[in-house]
């Protein structure tokens, strides 16, 4: 699942350039794993499953004008796919204006008990929703490896890619078909991020989120044990020339071991 450090670290970068005074967390609630977008003059804030005033929300979806003051506006995915019928965990929404929709990535527990977690992906002409699942996922895996989607259109290419991952295994890339509801022919999916190459946070790799800035591509992903009470979670980073990688961790860049950019402090 993508880090609760994401929410905080969503805050710190969003307002620091604000002159007033901000107050955290600008979210009072539990509301795990947020992603974010832009519509016109406001913002929509989407995260996992939680219940809310005694309903049961499958992909809570907020609304503020300003990142600080937020309205609880119900459930994006009011109806569960055929598929699944719990743990709709970490969703990404993007608009694609080919399309002319907004489309959503999520996770969920598949119905058939020998498979594990499953992603799908649903689309709405309206960022509230309701978004209409595709009908089938997108991929299933055993335990939680197929978790955590993070849609990415290439500006350098315009390709549709999907970067996703976690179970101990490797933070994935693969390249999907314009409609976004498969992965396109002849492509594979290739592996950016190995858990496992640092001391601290990296024993589970997840939570990817990619940005590109002058030429380079900002791969963000979280680890290694989000939660309960022995709970040791951060936020990482890595960078590449390539949207499939190689990948550099910073901490391979500054030839110190951890590419930590966010964790608890002492206090």
């Amino acid at each position: 699942m993508k880090s609760k450090l994401m929410a905080i670290l969503f805050s710190i970068v969003s307002l620091s350039g604000w002159a007033q005074k901000t107050m955290n967390p600008v979210i009072d609630q539990d509301f795990p794993d947020p992603t974010v977008v832009r519509v016109g003059d406001t913002y929509y804030a989407y995260a996992t499953n939680s219940d809310v005033e005694g309903k049961t929300l499958n992909i809570q979806v907020a609304s503020s004008k300003d990142l600080q003051n937020w309205k609880i506006e119900g459930d994006a995915l009011p109806n569960k796919p055929t598929w699944a019928a719990t743990d709709f965990w970490a969703p990404h929404v993007l608009y694609d204006d080919s399309l002319k929709q907004y489309v959503l990535f999520y996770s969920g527990e598949s119905n058939d008990q020998n498979v594990g977690k499953c992603m799908g992906v649903a689309f709405s002409d309206n960022p509230l929703g309701p978004f209409v699942d595709m009908g089938n996922p997108l991929l299933c895996g055993d335990t939680f490896i197929n978790i955590d989607p993070m849609a990415f259109i290439d500006p350098k290419t315009g390709k549709k890619l999907l970067y996703w991952g976690s179970g101990h295994e490797p933070i994935k890339v693969q390249e999907l078909s314009s409609d976004w509801k498969s992965f396109k022919n002849g492509t594979s999916p290739k592996p950016v991020i190995l858990p496992r190459q640092e001391k601290k946070y990296d024993q589970l790799v997840e939570g990817a989120w990619v940005d590109y800035y002058k030429g380079k591509y900002y791969l963000y992903y979280s680890g290694d044990n989000c939660c309960g009470e022995k709970a040791s979670y951060a936020v990482l980073v890595a960078r590449s020339e390539d949207p499939f990688g190689p990948f550099t961790r910073l901490g391979e860049e500054r030839k110190n071991g951890t590419s930590v950019i966010l964790e608890k402090d002492d206090s």
